[in-house]
């Protein structure tokens, strides 16, 4: 059974930095994609980033080009979201996702989930 654990989400200030990771486990990640994604109160889930899990390819949402960064420990079986320049419009709830096959941005492609945690960011 494939478990998405996240952690480090918390409450910091407009311009802060910070690190959230998701730790997998359950099943031989080769082959799949990760994802990021992102829910406000009151929003639809949207997608933050992605990576796939063997190459390290990358994909960003415009909305944080620059100043998010994925990326992945394949031998901790740990992915990343670095957070740079935090705006309060990025106060939601942080989803990691794991998908077989490559990339997408659609959140109903990625098979399983993580529980969540929340990133609020204040001005």
């Amino acid at each position: 059974q494939v478990q998405l654990a996240e952690s480090g989400g918390g409450l910091v200030q407009a311009g802060d930095s910070l690190r959230v990771s998701c730790a997998a486990s359950g099943r031989d990640f080769d082959g799949s994609a990760m994802g990021w994604f992102r829910q406000a109160p009151g929003k639809e889930r949207t997608f933050v980033a992605a990576i796939t899990w063997y190459g390290g390819s990358t994909w960003y949402s415009d909305s944080v080009k620059g100043r998010f960064t994925i990326s992945r420990d394949t031998a901790k079986n740990t992915m990343y979201l670095q957070m740079n320049s935090l705006k309060p419009e990025d106060t939601a709830v942080y989803y990691c996702a794991a998908r077989r096959g490559g990339i997408t941005t659609f959140p109903h492609d990625y098979e399983d989930w993580g529980q969540g945690t929340q990133l609020t960011v204040s001005s």
